[in-house]
């Protein structure tokens, strides 16, 4: 099994490009099942789980190419199987997002328990029942077998504002005869990039980019082109360990807009970016200061849907906050077990009180201090590199496949900004 060693105490300097969106890629992907002629994807982040969105793709008849190192190519015309395979289905919870398009356009589909990130319950719930009501059938028996004569479009309003439920909604209604109106619908940038990719194919979707959308469906879609937007997950990621390196970054392909609601809460961490039409600049040597609410009470950072602060970046935040000056509640509302990683960055010397599976209090600055870790999850991995980043002395980060999952190649992306990174086989 690989690992990253790190050693601490540099500041990062130089310019990096964003990749394009790992959870606006896998929706993409799976939404090419749906395209009655070839589709050529650029942008696509070469990430672990996109590779087993292609394998899974391949092994249900799609002919799937890599044309260049971030384009592909995929035709879907040769997709034969409406069953897929476990073993594949349990790398990645994105598998789950292949049963919209499979239904619509086969009327059946079977899909084991996905895999993913062990970050608490993610219910599947709003998945089934949105299928049900535009009129599948549907057994759970070990595994997820859905059937239906036809889809037809219905006033559907979502139990929770899931961003892959509300992905596998559209995928199903784009076909389907008549109008769905999608209501408490998420609406994060994949979501809309996805709406966007489908509209490029000739789907009817309006709405894009609120809560409510309407879908009235069409007979086929056809092929063509499309970029996969900019992660703003990865973005995020990159000012934070700027900032918390004491380094001058500049973050390329970025899409402003997708920022809204990151800004203001890395504001309140003291923060500061410069951000421009396509790049944001991160500039060298900030003294990090919590900004205390009205009183001098102490500010929350919490997540939620979007357009609130996005619950991926809750780990970066609490690792940037134990670099900065004061306290700060991070409160992640929609995960029970995202925070558990807290500990491995206490045993580095973090100054952090986990209150709850929920909410945790970091007063900052503290010095921290390499150690031997363990990557939990994608974004726990990269909160633990940053926090590796910061600190004195050699850190093992080890279980790197789950960082490798998010992040294209991150450690040579790292070395580039002046980060003394190894892969290492330990």
């Amino acid at each position: 099994m690989q690992s990253f060693v790190i050693e601490g105490g540099r500041p990062l300097h130089g310019t990096v490009r964003a990749a394009g969106n790992k959870n606006g890629a896998l929706p993409i992907l799976a939404a090419c099942i749906l395209a009655g002629d070839e589709v050529r994807l650029s942008n696509v982040p070469r990430i672990r789980d996109v590779e087993t969105m292609v394998e899974l793709l391949a092994d249900l008849g799609a002919d799937v190419e890599w044309t260049g190192d971030n384009d592909l190519r995929v035709d879907s015309r040769g997709v034969h199987k409406t069953e897929l395979d476990p073993l594949l289905a349990r790398e990645i919870r994105a598998s789950f997002l292949l049963a919209g398009p499979l239904l619509a356009r086969f009327g059946r589909v079977t899909v084991p328990p996905p895999g993913g990130d062990v970050i608490g319950r993610r219910r599947l719930d709003t998945h089934v029942h949105a299928f049900a009501a535009l009129g599948a059938d549907f057994q759970i028996d070990g595994v997820y077998s859905l059937t239906a004569d036809s889809l037809t479009g219905t006033r559907l309003y979502l139990d929770e504002a899931s961003v892959m439920g509300t992905e596998n909604a559209i995928m199903a209604a784009v076909l389907a005869r008549g109008e769905t109106v999608l209501g408490h619908a998420a609406c994060e940038p994949h979501i809309q990039d996805l709406c966007r990719f489908l509209v490029s194919l000739g789907a009817d979707i309006r709405g894009i980019g609120s809560n409510v959308l309407h879908i009235r469906g069409v007979e086929s879609l056809g092929g063509g082109e499309h970029r996969i937007g900019p992660d703003h997950i990865e973005v995020a990621s990159f000012v934070g360990l700027a900032a918390a390196t004491g380094g001058e970054v500049v973050v390329e392909d970025v899409e402003p807009d997708d920022l809204i609601s990151i800004v203001p809460a890395f504001r309140k961490l003291g923060i500061e970016m410069e951000i421009s039409d396509t790049r944001v600049r991160v500039p060298a040597g900030q003294r990090l200061t919590i900004e205390d609410d009205f009183g001098g009470q102490i500010p929350k950072i919490e997540s939620g849907v979007w357009p609130a602060f996005p619950a991926d970046l809750t780990s970066i935040a609490v690792t940037v906050a134990t670099q900065a000056h004061g306290t700060v509640l991070i409160f992640e509302k929609m995960f029970e077990s995202r925070l558990f990683f807290v500990d491995k960055l206490v045993s580095m010397g973090a100054r952090i009180i986990l209150c709850d599976p929920h909410r945790v209090v970091v007063t900052g600055p503290a010095t921290l201090y390499g150690e031997r870790l363990e990557s939990p999850d994608i974004r726990a991995g990269m909160a633990m590199v940053i926090a590796a980043l910061c600190a004195e002395g050699t850190s093992t980060i080890g279980n790197i496949r789950q960082i490798d999952r998010g992040y294209e190649r991150i450690d040579e992306r790292l070395r580039a900004l002046g980060a003394a990174i190894e892969r290492a086989d330990l």
